[in-house]
């Protein structure tokens, strides 16, 4: 199980919501190289990278922002936000991620998973973000009335290789994870699940490995970090104990 940090973009900055809500916002930094340099120094193997103006307006606005993150780390990135086209998406990989992550665009319009994975293989994410059980789209400030349950299943049968839950009621809330909801999920997902929402301390890294899930291979932290409830470099050897 990787431990995997978050570098939330918007308007340049490096930012947490709370519970995906735009309107309640903090930001940690205005360099965002200087953010991934810091998880990197500390033990992080792979950065998760959000562009949230992008995940709200259908188009990233925060490239130069993720260009200048690749330049100054040696790890992989996965990108989200507003990928809805394969010329963005095929300029995401020109400027060096390694994965991209896609949302909104395959809730509506579920031909293009396909023609993605078919293009791009194992280097497409899909991430289920919920609220209840119920996907968030557009950023999270829309209900797509699917569940979450039924989309990752239908995405399994899409060929897609790997997924990210996140659960929006509790991301950035510093409340811990719903682990009953994610016991269950993983227990009916057969496919690689990486997890988000609501990661509060090492005890909450403790109990999702406890879980004990071959499918669980990651976990992305972001508030915890930034506000110093969880010291990377003991997240990460907490998971490293138990492999």
């Amino acid at each position: 199980m990787k431990i995997i940090p978050a570098i939330d973009l918007k308007d340049g900055n490096v930012v947490r919501l709370t519970r995906g809500r735009y309107d309640d916002l903090k930001v940690y930094s205005s360099n965002a190289s200087e953010i991934a340099k810091l998880w990197y120094s500390q033990g992080a193997e792979m950065l998760h990278v959000v562009d949230l103006d992008g995940a709200l307006e259908g188009v990233p606005k925060n490239m130069d922002s993720v260009a200048a993150i690749i330049r100054s780390v040696d790890i992989p990135i996965q990108f989200g936000g507003g990928l809805r086209d394969m010329d963005v998406i095929d300029k995401a990989f020109d400027i060096g991620v390694s994965k991209v992550i896609l949302g909104s665009k395959v809730v509506e319009d579920l031909d293009f998973i396909v023609a993605v994975v078919e293009k791009y293989k194992e280097k497409v994410i899909v991430s289920v973000d919920a609220n209840r059980g119920i996907v968030m789209i557009q950023g999270w400030t829309a209900s797509s009335g699917l569940d979450a349950l039924e989309l990752a299943q239908k995405i399994k049968g899409m060929g897609v290789k790997s997924m990210i839950y996140t659960d929006v009621s509790v991301d950035g809330t510093l409340r811990g994870p719903n682990l009953e909801t994610l016991e269950g999920l993983l227990d009916d997902i057969d496919l690689p699940v990486i997890v988000a929402g609501g990661i509060s301390s090492v005890d909450d890294i403790k109990r999702l490995s406890e879980l004990d899930r071959k499918n669980l291979i990651g976990v992305i932290i972001g508030k915890a970090l930034y506000e110093g409830a969880i010291d990377l470099r003991e997240a990460i050897s907490i998971c490293l104990r138990r492999e």
